[in-house]
């Protein structure tokens, strides 16, 4: 049974989960406000004209996705969600990282007030790109290797990407020293080696021993000549103590990458932690990680932080597969600068027991994550006649031209905005206004005039280069009854096109789409990985090993704040060949028999100390319920042709909302272009469903 219902835009509940409009009583902040809640049944504000306000004590968890264009703040207190978004700013992230939190604290409680919502906390979760580009745009110091091992630099080449990736941060700054020699040679060889990679400008430099011993050899040697109170010491990283990844060349390309990542998060990261100290918060900021799990800053790997926002993405991914029950789910984070994908299989996400970052394999796990230089700043240009999307991106400054930052160059926002798709008074939900005579300027002199087109066709062309473009970054990822879940700021407005040119039937766009990557996050727990390699493979140095390790973890968990007894450990044996590749892995007790003579044997111990998690219920089947919108927009659909597309709030639908395409809906902080041949249904949640047709 079916009924209809007629949408408009004033005085409804912006409130996840309501099973019918809920008209606000008078001064209820959430009327027409942006920042929505989750898990909520109906509107907190019901019966109450005031702020919602938190539970006491320092329930609260503060989520942050720093993204190339837009910083996402997403605030978990234990009840609901609340969130906002800001413009990123490079020069310095410290700056939209707390204008965030005050954007957030004012929508929280109703006016702004950062110290009280930093005293509400438990912790602050961050996930940044910053790694990320820094790798991309090889903006980092330069890398030196000394060396203990004939042959590690032709190990490391021989694959093309590694050529490229080497070539790039070391270069020719690559030295080996010959451990057979005299001691007294040895030392003075050392010395004459590091001061030969400083001259050649390594600003740091990774030590590499065959084994951990003959790194111990090398450490005592460098501390005595190169004391770290000397104000000309250098950085020095030895290979063992990063990894303890048996296969040289993958361990020593984690220490290349760590060290070139490292300074540039390291600035970022504890200047931010200086910044909190100053509202004499206490407890730390935490570093989100690409496997999922967070640390302070202190304990942080800034290898584990490269691509860590995608990883937020795949969480929540994870979390709506199980929730809709989905068995194939592709993730599709369009941001300003990439598009991320990955996979999502039975409800876990899909990684990497060995990560690789382009193209070159490390020692850690990692997500399987493939990006590519497509999102809503990319580039779009004419090369050799044809139209051509990315890899160079606007980002946030100067931006698309329709910011109205200095942007010269044409980008898919700029083209949804003259389509008619964006509505240039509601972008970022009213706080930003796009300007159309910029854009419009911006196709005709890069595009239309050099293809000899009208701006029309130029327009409709674009828009087809773009969807084509976003496909085939998971097209080959497609399944039989794959489902497409699309976010990111720029994503809701592809999807449709995307899928369409992918052969995917079915798109779920989550209600809380534009800061998906941060409501990931919300899923994250402290977490320590520690993978140490058994000196012999008998019982007895495996349980040696194991209380080593234990060592460790009690002591850096203490300096999180929580003993190792109250967390979950998960300790795994693994069986190597004499290559580093694994043969067999079996959970390990301390005591279990280990006899695997002429292999190899390594231990991982994994540690996770529990945060809260929002609770996502199972979808549940709701009436269908026909909705129709008095709102239309104008929007091109062909060279020739404008048609009035009905516009639609998907916070002022009710669950069981269905209609056709084509068709606008407006979430939170993004669009959503349902195109013609599409349904859209809102589910028992709040979030939008699509299914081609055709």
């Amino acid at each position: 049974m079916t009924e209809t219902y007629a949408t408009s835009k004033r005085g409804r509940c912006p409130m996840l989960g309501h099973r019918r409009p809920v008209r606000h009583e008078e001064g209820c902040p959430h009327a027409g406000v942006a920042q929505e809640t989750r898990l909520k049944s109906r509107c907190p504000c019901a019966g109450n004209p005031g702020t919602h306000e938190p539970r006491s004590g320092m329930d609260t968890l503060i989520n942050i996705d720093n993204g190339g264009t837009l910083t996402d703040v997403c605030i978990w207190d234990g009840d609901q969600f609340t969130y906002t978004k800001t413009l990123t700013t490079p020069h310095d992230l410290s700056e939209c990282l707390f204008a965030g939190i005050e954007k957030a604290s004012a929508a929280l409680y109703g006016e702004a007030n950062t110290d009280k919502l930093l005293h509400a906390t438990q912790h602050i979760r961050y996930s940044t790109t910053q790694g990320t580009n820094a790798l991309v745009e090889r903006r980092g110091p330069m890398i030196g290797i000394l060396s203990a091992m004939p042959g590690l630099f032709e190990q490391m080449r021989s694959r093309e990407a590694e050529k490229g990736l080497f070539d790039g941060l070391v270069a020719d700054r690559m030295l080996t020293i010959d451990m057979a020699a005299a001691e007294e040679e040895i030392d003075f060889e050392v010395v004459q080696r590091i001061n030969r990679l400083t001259t050649l400008g390594a600003a740091r430099v990774v030590v590499v021993g065959k084994s951990p011993e003959q790194e111990r050899r090398l450490r005592s040697v460098l501390l005595r000549k190169f004391p770290r109170h000397l104000l000309g010491s250098i950085p020095l990283l030895y290979s063992w103590d990063l990894a303890g990844d048996r296969e040289h060349s993958r361990r020593v390309w984690s220490c290349v990458l760590n060290s070139f990542l490292h300074p540039t998060m390291e600035r970022f990261l504890y200047g931010a932690e200086r910044r909190l100290k100053s509202y004499k918060v206490l407890n730390p900021l935490l570093v989100y990680r690409n496997d999922g799990a967070s640390s302070r800053v202190a304990k942080a790997v800034a290898l584990k932080t490269y691509s860590s926002g995608p990883r937020g993405g795949l969480e929540g991914t994870a979390a709506l597969a199980r929730s809709y029950g989905l068995d194939h789910a592709l993730m599709m984070d369009i941001g300003g600068t990439t598009t991320d994908v990955g996979v999502v299989r039975g409800g876990a996400v899909a990684a990497n027991e060995r990560g690789t970052i382009e193209g070159v394999r490390i020692s850690y796990p990692m997500s399987d994550v493939h990006s590519t230089g497509v999102g809503g700043s990319s580039v779009i240009s004419v090369v050799d006649g044809q139209i051509t999307v990315g890899p160079r991106s606007v980002g946030a400054a100067p931006g698309p031209a329709c910011f109205g930052f200095g942007g010269t160059e044409a980008t898919i926002t700029d083209v949804n905005l003259l389509l008619g798709i964006l509505d240039a008074d509601s972008y970022l939900d009213g706080t930003f206004r796009l300007d159309a005579d910029r854009s419009l300027a911006v196709v005709t002199r890069t595009i239309a005039e050099p293809l000899g087109i009208s701006l029309e066709e130029a327009l409709i062309r674009m828009e087809r280069a773009y969807f084509e473009a976003l496909a085939r970054s998971f097209a080959h990822l497609v399944e039989e009854g794959s489902a497409l879940v699309a976010f990111g700021g720029a994503g809701p407005m592809s999807a449709a096109g995307a899928a369409r040119q992918a052969g995917v039937k079915t798109v779920l766009i989550p209600r809380m789409a534009a800061v998906f990557s941060a409501f990931g996050i919300a899923f994250s727990d402290i977490g320590k990985t520690y993978e140490v390699g058994v000196p012999e493979p008998t019982t007895a140095s495996a349980a040696a090993t194991y209380d080593e390790m234990l060592v460790r973890a009690r002591r850096d968990l203490f300096q999180e704040g929580y003993a190792l007894e109250d967390c979950q450990t998960e300790v795994l044996l693994t069986v190597e060949d004499a290559d580093g590749s694994a043969v067999e892995t079996r959970p390990y007790r301390t005591g279990d028999i280990v006899d695997f003579s002429g292999k190899q044997v390594s231990l991982r111990l994994s540690v996770t100390a529990a945060l809260p998690h929002p609770d996502v219920v199972p979808d549940t089947c709701v009436p269908v319920i026909r909705v129709m919108s008095p709102e239309t927009r104008p929007v091109r659909s062909t060279p020739d042709q404008i048609d009035k597309v009905p516009a639609f709030m998907l916070t002022e639908m009710p669950p069981g909302a269905c209609g056709e395409g084509p068709a606008i809906v407006e979430g939170p902080f993004f669009t959503a272009h349902v195109l013609p041949g599409w349904q859209f249904r809102v589910t028992a949640s709040g979030d939008l469903l699509l299914t081609d047709t055709h």
